[in-house]
C-alpha cells in the first residue's frame, strides 16, 4: 500500500482544495461482466482537509445497489416429503450492500445517524409482504451475506499522510447488472461534517450481455434452450458411460 500513498500524496494538491473539507474518487466508474468474471474491485480513495484517524475524524464508506425483491421461503415437511410453506417478500432491497470505515466502533454511533445513512445490516430497511416471523428477515441476511452481497468491513480503510484514505470495494462474481452508490461520510464528534457521493455502472458485455436479454426479454426462448442443453447434456453424458 505505500506506493498508493505515495501517488495520493503526490496527487494531494489536486484533491484536496482548502475550502473542501472531503474529497473522493472511484478508481473506475464502469465494471463489465463477462462470461468469464469472476469478481473485481474498485478502489475508493481521497483526501480531507482535517486529520482523520485515531483523535481525529474518521472515514465511513457505504455502497448499495441496484434495488430489487427477493422472496424467503421456509419449507415444511409433510408425510415424509418437502413442500414450500409460509414465505415473506422482501420489497426494493439492495442486491449488493456494504458498510466500512476507519472508525472501529462505528456501530457505536447514534442510532438516528446510523438509520439515516443505512450504517450497519441490522438497520437497513427491509419492507416486507406476507409472513412476518423475524426468521425470515435472518435468513436472507445469511444468504447474501454467505454470497458476499451484503459486506459490513470486508476491507480496511486505510489511512496515509493523516489525510489521505484509500479502500478496496470486493465486488463478487455474482454481482448483478445496474447502477451503484458509493457515499463517503466524513464524521466528527459523532456526526456527519460532509459527504460526496459517486456512481459506477455495472454492465454486462459479450456473451453473457446476450443471455442475459434473452432470459429478461424472452424468457420462453430462454426457458426451451435450457431444456434442450440440459438434454443435450444427458444424452452426451449417456454416450461417455455407456462407452467406459
Amino acid at each position: 500500500m505505500r506506493w498508493l500513498f505515495a501517488l495520493l500524496l503526490f496527487a494531494a494538491p489536486a484533491l484536496a482544495q482548502p475550502e473542501e473539507p472531503l474529497v473522493a474518487r472511484l478508481s473506475q466508474d464502469r465494471v463489465e461482466v463477462s462470461t468469464t468474471f469472476d469478481g473485481a474491485s474498485i478502489l475508493v480513495y481521497g483526501s480531507t482537509a482535517q486529520p482523520i484517524g485515531p483523535g481525529g475524524a474518521e472515514i465511513l464508506i457505504v455502497t448499495r445497489g441496484p434495488e430489487q425483491s427477493f422472496t424467503v421461503r421456509r419449507k415444511v415437511r409433510v408425510l415424509g416429503m418437502w413442500f414450500n410453506g409460509p414465505s415473506a417478500q422482501f420489497l426494493d432491497v439492495p442486491a449488493f450492500y456494504s458498510v466500512a470505515g476507519t472508525l472501529p466502533a462505528w456501530r457505536l454511533l447514534p442510532e438516528a445517524m446510523r438509520g439515516a445513512f443505512s450504517l450497519g445490516l441490522d438497520l437497513l430497511p427491509m419492507e416486507s409482504t406476507g409472513a412476518r416471523a423475524p426468521q425470515f428477515r435472518a435468513a436472507l441476511l445469511e444468504l447474501k451475506q454467505q454470497a458476499g452481497m451484503w459486506q459490513e468491513d470486508a476491507a480496511p480503510v486505510e489511512i496515509g499522510a493523516n489525510r489521505l484514505f484509500s479502500s478496496r470495494l470486493p465486488l463478487p462474481a455474482t454481482i448483478p447488472a445496474g447502477e451503484y452508490r458509493v457515499q463517503v461520510l466524513l464524521v466528527e464528534s459523532r456526526r456527519v461534517v460532509a459527504q460526496r457521493e459517486m456512481r459506477f455502472l455495472v454492465e454486462r458485455v459479450g456473451t453473457a450481455a446476450t443471455i442475459a436479454n434473452v432470459a429478461r426479454y424472452q424468457p420462453l426462448l430462454y426457458g426451451v434452450i435450457c431444456v434442450l442443453l440440459a438434454a443435450l447434456a444427458g444424452w452426451l453424458g449417456s454416450v461417455v458411460f455407456r462407452r467406459g
